[in-house]
């Protein structure tokens, strides 16, 4: 199907170009709105940054999606649901909207999503075929995973131009998978989202001329998890079940750890603070730039490896899953993410004290 399809070629080009012809407009929308990112001790910039170059990204992939839309039964999920986190994105990125409204809203998303088919209907086993799931655990995972995944992305967004890329990255290895083996589908869709951010990208990049926002993380999120779940539906492989969760491994282990740091110091799970991943390896001396090359670097190792994993067969895989898992634990604690260094802890004792005055 892809291979009689000249237009694609032109419809990819013309994503790049209208996310890059966008984002001066949404930097001064920006300005106009008042959407703009002010320093504070817990950022990494020091003058205020217009955030709302979610906007460039949004629009060229939504109108590249409609461009392409007959090859995506799951088309209405993706557009309607992406549409809401965006909204409610944009909002926070204007308004300052409190963490729950924010959660209220990817819920939305994600139950949009599964009510036009976007599910996770069975798992795969390497002994007896396909399991299929009972919606009483099939929709719960589903929503569970979208939300979770949205949220993963979010925290990336630290450092100029990170969230973008390693999304960038991520979807260029849902689409080469896709590729290979055979679902179109998610290979248009995965390039349509790695064009829009390509675009976008020269504009955020260190330093950075504008931000995404909490519209455009929030939205990357979504896109990558919906197709993360198309991707796992369409696939009868026991691989499928651990690809998207390898393609995604640096958000997703950064807010595991997140998650299990704030827990263990008995903390709000909400609360931010400056120990993730990007923070620590700028706290070992490394700069801003490089900081983000070397995750790039991460993301595109993991990326490779959820490619590969299709020729290494089940049991390989798993054992490289494995090793993989036990090798960012080893990683986290050397630097310190998962329970933090007293500096980080103390630093985070003054802004919650400032907060509450």
């Amino acid at each position: 199907m892809l291979s009689g399809d000249y237009r694609l070629p032109l419809i990819f080009t013309a994503t790049v170009i209208m996310a890059y012809l966008a984002v001066p407009q949404s930097i001064s929308l920006a300005h106009r709105l008042g959407a703009i990112d002010k320093p504070d001790a817990r950022k990494v910039h020091d003058t205020g940054m217009p955030r709302l170059g979610g906007l460039a990204i949004f629009l060229a992939f939504m109108l590249g999606m409609f461009a392409v839309g007959r090859y995506v039964p799951e088309f209405w999920g993706v557009i309607a649901g992406g549409m809401i986190v965006f909204t409610i994105g944009a909002l926070d990125d204007v308004y300052q909207a409190s963490p729950w409204f924010k959660l209220l809203g990817q819920c939305l998303a994600a139950a949009i999503a599964i009510h036009y088919g976007i599910s996770v209907e069975f798992l795969n086993n390497p002994f007896n075929g396909l399991y299929g799931l009972s919606p009483y655990i099939s929709l719960p995972l589903t929503f569970i995973w979208i939300v979770g995944v949205t949220n993963a992305i979010n925290l990336l967004d630290g450092l100029d131009g990170l969230a973008a890329g390693v999304s960038g990255i991520a979807a260029i290895t849902m689409g080469v998978s896709a590729y290979l083996q055979g679902y179109d589908g998610v290979f248009v869709v995965a390039m349509l989202l790695a064009c829009s951010i390509g675009g976008f990208l020269p504009f955020n990049f260190y330093p950075a001329r504008t931000f995404m926002g909490d519209s455009g993380s929030n939205f990357l999120g979504f896109v990558l998890a919906c197709l993360a779940v198309i991707g796992l539906v369409k696939s009868t492989t026991f691989l499928s079940l651990l690809v998207p969760v390898v393609i995604l491994g640096i958000p997703i282990s950064d807010t595991l750890f997140a998650i299990v740091r704030r827990v263990y110091n008995r903390q709000p799970v909400f609360l931010p603070d400056k120990n993730h991943l990007h923070h620590r390896l700028m706290a070992m001396g490394f700069s801003h730039p490089r900081s983000v090359l070397l995750i790039y670097t991460g993301a595109a190792l993991f990326g490779l490896i959820a490619i590969l994993m299709g020729w290494f067969g089940w049991t390989g895989s798993i054992f490289l899953v494995a090793a993989l898992f036990l090798s960012v634990v080893i990683v986290a604690e050397k630097i310190g993410m998962r329970t933090g260094d007293q500096a980080i802890k103390k630093e985070e004792a003054e802004l919650i004290e400032k907060d509450g005055k």
